[in-house]
């Protein structure tokens, strides 16, 4: 993503059991209003024209993110393949 963010925030776990994702999930958000996951060093998941996606199948702690992401902007979350059948997709 080469767009310009304005704001980063740590994703701090509400649905996930974890306490802490340790600064390892951030939230940016665009100046186009859309809003990406980066995860470790990866944007993998984003809200984009308030339409869900998902990059890819990643590793189980990268899921639990875009899990947590998703739950957090009210978006349906069961499991990682319903995940990837209803927002896989790149951007």
């Amino acid at each position: 993503m080469n767009e310009f963010s304005i704001k980063k925030e740590i994703l701090i776990p509400q649905h996930d059991s974890a306490k802490s994702f340790y600064k390892k999930a951030i939230v940016k958000r665009l100046q186009s209003g859309d809003i990406v996951l980066q995860s470790y060093s990866t944007d993998v998941a984003g809200i984009f024209g308030g339409k869900p996606k998902v990059k890819g199948s990643y590793s189980q702690t990268t899921t639990r993110h875009i899990k947590e992401f998703l739950k957090q902007k009210g978006i349906k979350v069961e499991s990682t393949k319903q995940i990837l059948k209803d927002y896989g997709g790149d951007f």
